[in-house]
C-alpha cells in the first residue's frame, strides 16, 4: 500500500517508517509543521527528518511553513493545556494538509508519526484522521510494541537532533507535560 507518512520529527519518523517499511508498505515521508516555533527549530527538525528518510531510503517531501496562518487558527485556545483544545486543533490542521497531499500524491492512505510520542493520545489522533480520511486514514499507535524505545534507538545510532518540547512556541514555553 502506498502510505503518506505525516512526519512531525525525525526521531518519530525513524520508529514509524520503520514499522510502515517491515510491512511492506511504499512509504512517502510529508513533513509539515507550521506550529514549530522558531523558524530555526523548524528547519533543523526537517532536516533531520530528511537524514532519517536517508537512513531508511524513503522519500519525502516537506509542506508550507505557514506559522501565520497556525498561529491565528489557535488562538482562541493559547490558554489551554498541553493536550487540549489548541493540540487538537493542531493535529487535525497538520492532518488535513496531510490528506491534501495523499490526494494529490494518488496514494492508498495516509497515517502520522504523532502516534509515536509517549504523551500524545494515539486514540485522539486516530479519530481525527478518520474523520478528515474516513477509510483513507491508517490508524495506528507507532508507540505500542516498543515503537517509541525504538524510535530513540534508531536516533542514537544515527545521532539524529532530538528536541526537548513538542514544538509549538506554547510548549516552548513550558506548558509541556
Amino acid at each position: 500500500m502506498k502510505v503518506i507518512l505525516h512526519i512531525c520529527c525525525g526521531v518519530c519518523a525513524a520508529g514509524a517508517a520503520d514499522v510502515l517499511l517491515s510491512e511492506h508498505h511504499q512509504v512517502i515521508g510529508y513533513f509539515y509543521n507550521p506550529n514549530i516555533y522558531p523558524y530555526a527549530e523548524y528547519q533543523r527538525r526537517l532536516d533531520t527528518a530528511i537524514k532519517t528518510a536517508k537512513h531508511l531510503g524513503f522519500s519525502m517531501e516537506a509542506g508550507p511553513y505557514n506559522s501565520a496562518d497556525w498561529l491565528a487558527a489557535v488562538e482562541p485556545f493559547i490558554n489551554e493545556p498541553e493536550g487540549g483544545q489548541r493540540c487538537l486543533l493542531c493535529y487535525s490542521i497538520r492532518l488535513k494538509n496531510t490528506y491534501q497531499f495523499m490526494l494529490e500524491q494518488d496514494a492508498d492512505a495516509f497515517t502520522s508519526t504523532l502516534t509515536v510520542g509517549p504523551r500524545k493520545s494515539a486514540g485522539a489522533i486516530n479519530r481525527i484522521g478518520h474523520e478528515i480520511g474516513g477509510d483513507r486514514f491508517f490508524p495506528r499507535d507507532f508507540k505500542k510494541k516498543d515503537g517509541f524505545k525504538r524510535a530513540i534507538d534508531l536516533a542514537k545510532q544515527w545521532q539524529l537532533y532530538r528536541q526537548n518540547y513538542c514544538g509549538c512556541i506554547y510548549s516552548m514555553r513550558g506548558n509541556a507535560p
